[in-house]
């Protein structure tokens, strides 16, 4: 649509299921390769991804012509079947139910990028859910915190 200007940057998280530490050095920058793939081929720019075994942090820039909701519907689906279809894990992959999406402003890019390419050193010293509630907590989103790790191994 012409004369339409947007500049949404979103830092998504996303663990995986049963936050179970599978995802491996070995392999991590094949999966990031192609979820570059996705979120580029769905007309988002990615800014920054990394992960460390049990979650994954991604900085886009959002083309408003998809749903936050709908480009991870893929970016998770998809992403888990190349998994599986590599076979990087002995039993089937899955990324656990839900996501977090944060808004962030044009000043707080670099401070983000940091941040997420940073994950190894800094959950050297802070677990997945100390650092997701925080993050939820920094953000002012309200919680029930029963419900956000309430997933049991099946």
């Amino acid at each position: 649509m012409p004369n339409t200007y947007t500049q949404l940057y979103t830092h998504i998280v996303f663990a995986v299921k049963y936050r179970q530490a599978v995802i491996q050095q070995e392999w991590e920058d094949h999966l990031h390769r192609y979820i570059t793939g996705i979120v580029q081929n769905n007309g988002h720019k990615l800014i920054a991804i990394n992960s460390v075994p049990d979650h994954l942090h991604l900085f886009i820039g959002l083309n408003p012509n998809q749903s936050i909701s709908e480009l991870m519907r893929l970016v998770k689906g998809d992403s888990s079947e190349f998994i599986n279809k590599a076979r990087y894990t002995t039993r089937k992959f899955q990324w656990q139910e839900g996501y977090a999406a944060f808004s962030n402003s044009n000043s707080q890019i670099d401070a983000v990028v940091k941040y997420i390419l940073n994950q190894k050193q800094h959950h050297l010293k802070k677990s997945f859910k100390d650092e997701y509630l925080s993050i939820l907590k920094d953000y002012s989103i309200e919680y029930d915190e029963r419900y956000v790790f309430n997933d049991l191994i099946d």
